[in-house]
Parts: C-alpha cells; structure tokens; sequence
C-alpha cells in the first residue's frame, strides 16, 4: 500500500467521521471480541478461547459486525449512532474484494425506514468525492439508480420471483435454464443465491451507483416484513459493479427476532465450522419503547478502493492477509 494511498484513506475516513458528526450522530466504539454473537447461517466466523487463572477457559469470538452491541446502544437511548470498525469474517477468499480482516461502517437513524437512509447514503457518497483532489468516478456520482430486485431478476433471467415462492416452483426454473442441483441442502435461498449470482449480479447496472431494494422475504435476516409483500424491506448498494453497502428496516418484533435467532442457530448448529454461543437476552431488546430505525453497513475498504481508483482492496489495507500469508 503507497503512502499516497494512506493519505487518502486517511482523508475519507476523517471525511465520514465529520460528515456523522455534523448530522448530530453520536460516535461509538464496540467490542470485536465478544463471548457470544447474533447466529447468521452463511457467515463463518473466528473464534479463540480467553484464559482467566481462577474462572478458566472462555470462548470468545471476533464480531463479523458491531450490529449486536449497536442494537443494544439504541435500547439504551443512545439515539442515531455510528462507528467505523475492525470486523472479521472467515472462510472467504482473501483477495481482490475480500480480507479476512475489514473495516465497516455502520450506522442507525432512528424513526427512520430503509428508504430514509437512501438520501443519507447519497449525501455521504457526494461528499466523499467532493473530498477527492480530482473528479470522482461517475458510478459513484448521486443520485442512485433505484430498482427492485423483483425487477431486475426479470430482466436477466426471466423468471418472475412472485410466482416461485415455493422451493419446487423455483427448481422448476433452474431447471428449465438448465442449472444442476447439488443435493438435499438446497434451499430456495441457495437457489436463488446461485441464479443471481450468475445472471443478475454481474451485468447490474454500473453507470451510476445502484439500490437494489426489496429483497425476498426467504432470506432470513433481520430486515422487516414489508406487510402484504414477500419482500423484506432492505436494499443493498452497488458501484463500479460490486456491493458496497447493506441497509435494512430494522426487524423490532421481539417474536420474530427469537425466531430468527433460533432458526439461524440451528442451522449454523448442522452445518457451521463454529458454532458460537448466542445472547438469549437479544429478542427481549425489542419492548414497546423500542425506537423504529434503519441501519445501514458499509465496506469502507471497498468504497475506498474505488474512491482512489485501486483494483483491489489490497491496495488500499496495509499488510493484507493475502500479502502476508505469500511472505
């Protein structure tokens, strides 16, 4: 990593840090070790064990984001929050878009959806290249193209995601496009994940940044149920064809939470490399009193990386695993 490229790193993290502080955000700082985490099926995660001479052996992890303790902030009434932060996830590729070890943005604006944190997320990204010595790139420019996932899975495949809710209807699909199925641990998320990860993703519009907003309500998450729909109410970002940005309505019905978390747990229990111990206390955040927010999570590596022009967000982390693990 060039010390040039430091330097502009530096320059748009203070950027984001001002730019939270000005909208009266109140900054935080988490743990990334934590002794029990929210259980999410396709995340691997790290683990290691805390010895203490008199109590003995504890399993910790490291946070794959500050979402648990952030939601415990707002419980709290800590108001609008954010925070920049090491996060850590295993079993990815290290490379050209990942690294073990990142750095994520993450922030909640109360009393607030999803599409309330479009705007917030333009406006970020306005200044961000405004802080650029030189032109930013035009597919980071404001305003976003907006379109639903309902659309542009149409659009690339043909198949029309209202009329295949059910497993059986979706393999149906596949099928007929020719895919393969691997086995009985398909589901219709995985499914889907595979077709979009083939025909949609990678010809997404990039001449603009992209919101691509009502996911399917079968991909469990933490999102809230837009009623009468079967879509979840969360929109991920695009620019310069990769995903940069996660937001979601955020799920407060203490009933669904419990449900989630029971359901991820068990299927992290079945198929995970680690398995980690949860917060039973988590869903019981969610009282009456709990505010209605949005947050939103950011890879700054990867925004950095296109904000100075770096093929890779090796170029833009100092001592990647990637670089280290050749030496």
């Amino acid at each position: 990593m060039k010390r040039a490229v430091v330097q502009k790193r530096n320059k748009i993290l203070a950027a984001i840090r001002r730019f939270f502080n000005e909208r009266d955000y109140l900054e935080v700082e988490t743990p990334v070790l934590s002794p029990f985490l929210i259980p999410e099926s396709t995340i691997e995660i790290f683990e290691t064990t805390y010895y203490r001479e008199l109590q003995g052996a504890h399993q910790l992890y490291l946070t794959p984001s500050p979402e648990i303790f952030m939601k415990k902030l707002i419980a709290e009434g800590f108001g609008n929050i954010f925070q920049m932060t090491k996060s850590f996830r295993n079993y990815e590729q290290a490379g050209k878009e990942h690294n073990p070890e990142f750095t994520m943005l993450e922030w909640y604006t109360e009393e607030a959806s999803a599409e309330d944190n479009i705007p917030v997320a333009e406006e970020l990204l306005r200044t961000l290249v405004s802080e650029m010595d030189t032109s930013g790139p035009a597919f980071l420019e404001p305003p976003f193209k907006r379109m639903s996932m309902e659309e542009v899975f149409f659009e690339n495949t043909g198949i029309d995601l209202v009329k295949v809710q059910s497993f059986s209807l979706l393999k149906e699909a596949a099928l007929r496009k020719g895919y393969s199925l691997p086995g009985k641990n398909e589901t219709w998320e995985s499914l889907f994940n595979r077709i979009f990860l083939t025909e949609v993703e990678p010809v997404l519009p990039g001449e603009k940044p992209l919101v691509l907003y009502n996911y399917p309500a079968q991909i469990d998450c933490l999102a809230a149920d837009i009623p009468g729909t079967p879509w979840k109410d969360r929109w991920e970002l695009y620019a310069g064809g990769i995903e940069v940005a996660n937001c979601y309505t955020e799920e407060t019905n203490p009933a669904k939470v419990s449900a989630f978390m029971q359901k991820e747990y068990a299927q992290k229990a079945a198929h995970s490399l680690v398995i980690p111990d949860t917060d039973t206390t988590f869903s019981s955040l969610f009282t009456p009193q709990y505010p209605r927010c949005s947050g939103v999570a950011l890879g700054v590596d990867r925004l950095v990386r296109l904000l100075t022009g770096e093929d890779s967000i090796e170029g833009v982390i100092l001592f990647p695993l990637s670089a280290i693990l050749k030496t």
